[in-house]
């Protein structure tokens, strides 16, 4: 499935809060903590605050390694939120609500105190 965003660039402080995650569950790959927050994000029934969100850190990915084996269903379920919560599903659209639901996921897990280690990020997955 082709995807509507190719590459993936982070804020700054998106980069400080997935650090802060790395050092606390030590899961080194920035791509699996993202995967986490954008999941995270997603299963919140509100809208992401349409904020405007630089692209000023050095951390970037392609889609395909944001979503390794996953890919295409977190593409899925991104066009299934967006359909849901009555936007459309073009390009523009899908780079736009990815960006704000894996922002506002690493802001979620970096600002949850529960969360000092990888299981902790499992037992949050379990509960919802």
């Amino acid at each position: 499935m082709e995807s509507p965003i190719e590459r993936i660039k982070l804020s700054q402080t998106a980069k400080d809060q997935l650090t802060k995650l790395k050092r606390s569950t030590k899961i080194d790959q920035w791509n699996i903590l993202c995967r986490w927050a954008f999941c995270r994000s997603l299963a919140e029934s509100t809208t992401p605050s349409p904020v405007p969100i630089p692209q000023d850190s050095n951390v970037e990915m392609s889609w395909r390694v944001f979503g390794g084996e996953m890919a295409d269903i977190l593409l899925l379920a991104l066009k299934q939120r967006c359909h849901n919560d009555g936007y459309l599903t073009d390009k523009e659209t899908l780079a736009t609500q990815f960006r704000l639901h894996l922002h506002r996921g690493i802001g979620y897990l970096a600002g949850d105190p529960n969360i000092k280690k990888i299981e902790d990020l499992i037992e949050l997955a379990v509960k919802n």
